[in-house]
């Protein structure tokens, strides 16, 4: 009788003991879910904008490897990235500059971005690399510029300083951007006319200032209506004119409109 007691007291030990070790266990298993769920949340978003569906891919990617980091949204328009940071609130926007023949460019696309939400960090990641591109890029806000032909390292550290609010310019466009912050001139390099203007704004405005209308500058630049009129608007803001009249006033006197 007393071996019996003392089987069925063996069996209730090993019973609990193992019931603990499940609770144990499930306590362990939900910690360890629990860890990685705040790793990822607290690791950096990233939203990737580019017109280029290979290359968008490739880039999310390549992010989407890199520890820490997420990738949370992609988009090909302006429209469409202005769209994915309000529904994402990424910490950075990975941004080129040319959106599509006709299309808003991507400095427009990071204006509308750093209005809708400051605290984003705009990279800018392109192959134009011409002096009108980084200027206009930087006074729209960008943090960063670097050209498609970067590595992932120096990509991983784009990304990793405009996050940390740092500004970070590839070797490119660096001694561009410099010259420009210091009032000086790149050797060989043209002053830059109305540099707050993107390219495309200083032909339509140089246009408006010789005496075109809307729809002859359309044409001539093989534009939509629409487009002119929205390039119109944003030179009227950037130069902060109340008429297209004062915008033709500060054209000449910088220079356009000439024949």
């Amino acid at each position: 009788m007393r071996d019996e007691r003392e089987d069925r007291d063996r069996e209730r030990g090993q019973a609990g003991r193992a019931s603990m070790e499940d609770r144990v266990g499930t306590v362990v298993d939900q910690e360890s879910v629990a860890g990685r769920r705040d790793g990822a949340d607290g690791g950096l978003r990233i939203v990737v904008v580019d017109d280029h569906p290979v290359f968008r891919m490739g880039m999310a990617a390549l992010l989407g490897s890199l520890p820490g980091v997420s990738v949370v949204g992609e988009a090909e328009t302006r429209d469409g990235a202005v769209a994915a940071v309000a529904a994402h609130r990424p910490d950075v926007v990975i941004m080129d500059l040319h959106l599509g023949d006709g299309a808003p460019s991507g400095v427009e696309a990071t204006r509308e971005i750093l209005r809708l939400r400051p605290a984003t960090a705009v990279l800018v990641v392109t192959m134009l690399d011409d002096d009108d591109s980084v200027f206009a890029s930087m006074r729209a806000g960008a943090r960063g510029y670097l050209l498609k032909g970067a590595t992932p390292a120096e990509i991983e550290r784009g990304v990793r300083a405009v996050a940390h609010g740092e500004v970070l310019l590839g070797p490119a466009v660096a001694s561009r951007a410099m010259a420009y912050l210091t009032g000086l001139r790149v050797p060989g390099a043209a002053p830059v006319v109305l540099p707050e203007l993107t390219g495309r704004e200083r032909e339509v405005l140089d246009l408006v200032a010789r005496g075109l209308d809307n729809l002859a500058i359309s044409r001539r630049l093989v534009l939509s209506p629409k487009t002119v009129r929205n390039h119109l608007s944003n030179i009227l803001t950037k130069l902060q004119a109340a008429s297209r009249a004062e915008a033709i006033v500060r054209a000449r006197q910088a220079g356009l409109g000439g024949e």
